[in-house]
C-alpha cells in the first residue's frame, strides 16, 4: 500500500515515516527538506493550491493519505487569521477533495484546541467542540470539510506533542534550563503530554483498519505545564534550576488557551484497546533515548 504523508518533514511526520516505512511505501509532501536519513521522496507543493494538490495526487496515486501538515503557531494564527484558515481549513479542504477524486481514505491530524477547556473531566469524541482561539477554529473547520467530502476518514485529535525532531516544549525547557536559573511556567493549564513516537504507533494501528471516525489519542494521565517542566528537568538530571509557577494571565499571550484540555481515548479503547502508556513513562523513554542526560544546567552566578 502506498501512503502519502503531508507535513512529512515535521516533528510528527518524521516519526510517522519511520514507523510506517517498513510495512508501506511512503512518500511525502512538505515545503521543507527531510532532516534525517533514511529519507523518503518529498514533493514540495503548497497545499493551498488546489490544482497543484490534485495534480500531485493523480501522479502519485496513493492508496491512503495522512494529513499532518498545518499552521501550528497558535499565537501566529491569532495574529493572522487569514493564514490560519487558508492553511488549516482550505488546505485541508484541498487534500480532502483530492482524496475524494481518487476515492481513497484520509487520516487528518487535529487538536485538543477544538475544545474550550471549561470542563473538569476529560473530553471524549462525543463532546461538542467549541474552540476559543483561531487555531482551534481553523482546525475544526478542517474537520468539517473532511466530513463534508469524505465517507472514509479518521480524524485524530491529540495534544501537547513533543518528539525528537522540531520545536517542542521539552526541547525548549531543556534549552532554557541551560541559560536561566529560573524558569517561569504556566500552572493553570492542564493537558496530556504526548510523545509523537507513541502517537505514530497508534496511527499505524488505525491505518490497518476500516474503523473510520473520530479518535482521541494521547498518552494517559494529566499534568500542568509547570508539572511537566519539573518532570523534564528531573528526568534529564538537571539540577540548580528553579521552576516557578505563573498564571496564564501573567504570560499574556495573544491567543487564549484552554485551561483543561485533557482528552479521553474512548474510541481508541473501545475499537482497538487503548495502548497508550502514561505520559511520565513516555517522557522517560524520550529523555533516555534522545537527550544527553549528562549535561547539567548550572544557574548563572550573580555579580557581587
Amino acid at each position: 500500500m502506498k501512503i502519502l504523508i503531508t507535513g512529512i518533514s515535521g516533528m510528527l511526520g518524521i516519526d510517522l515515516y519511520q514507523t510506517l516505512r517498513e510495512e508501506y511505501e511512503v512518500t511525502g509532501l512538505d515545503r521543507r527538506d527531510f532532516p534525517c536519513s533514511p529519507s523518503p521522496s518529498v514533493n514540495k507543493i503548497d497545499i493551498t493550491d488546489l490544482e497543484a494538490v490534485k495534480e500531485l495526487f493523480s501522479r502519485l496515486t496513493p492508496h491512503f493519505v495522512i494529513h499532518a501538515a498545518a499552521y501550528t503557531d497558535v499565537d501566529g494564527c491569532e495574529k493572522d487569521a487569514d493564514k490560519a484558515y487558508k492553511v488549516n481549513a482550505l488546505g485541508t479542504r484541498n487534500i480532502a477533495l483530492a482524496c475524494q477524486k481518487l476515492d481513497i481514505p484520509l487520516l487528518y491530524m487535529s487538536t485538543d484546541f477544538v475544545f474550550r477547556g471549561d470542563k473538569e473531566i476529560p473530553y471524549d469524541e462525543f463532546d461538542e467542540p467549541a474552540p476559543m482561539n483561531i487555531y482551534g477554529k481553523s482546525k475544526l473547520a478542517g474537520e468539517s470539510y473532511i466530513k463534508s467530502f469524505l465517507s472514509r476518514y479518521f480524524i485524530v485529535r491529540s495534544s501537547w506533542l513533543y518528539g525528537r525532531w522540531g520545536k517542542n516544549f521539552v526541547a525548549t525547557i531543556l534549552k532554557l534550563a541551560r541559560e536561566k536559573p529560573v524558569l517561569k511556567v504556566v500552572d493553570d493549564q492542564v493537558g496530556s503530554p504526548t510523545y509523537t513516537k507513541d502517537l505514530s504507533q497508534q496511527i499505524k494501528r488505525l491505518v490497518a483498519t476500516e474503523l473510520y471516525g473520530i479518535y482521541h489519542i494521547t498518552n494517559s494521565g494529566r499534568c500542568s505545564w509547570y508539572e511537566f517542566a519539573q518532570e523534564i528537568l528531573k528526568l534529564a538530571g538537571i539540577k540548580g534550576v528553579k521552576v516557578a509557577p505563573i498564571t496564564s494571565e501573567e504570560l499574556a499571550r495573544p491567543a487564549p488557551r484552554p485551561k483543561f484540555s485533557v482528552l479521553e481515548n474512548c474510541c481508541l479503547r473501545l475499537s482497538l484497546g487503548n495502548g497508550m502508556r502514561h505520559w511520565n513513562e513516555a517522557l522517560k523513554d524520550y529523555v533516555e533515548d534522545h537527550l544527553d542526560c549528562r549535561c547539567q544546567a548550572q544557574p548563572k552566578q550573580s555579580r557581587p
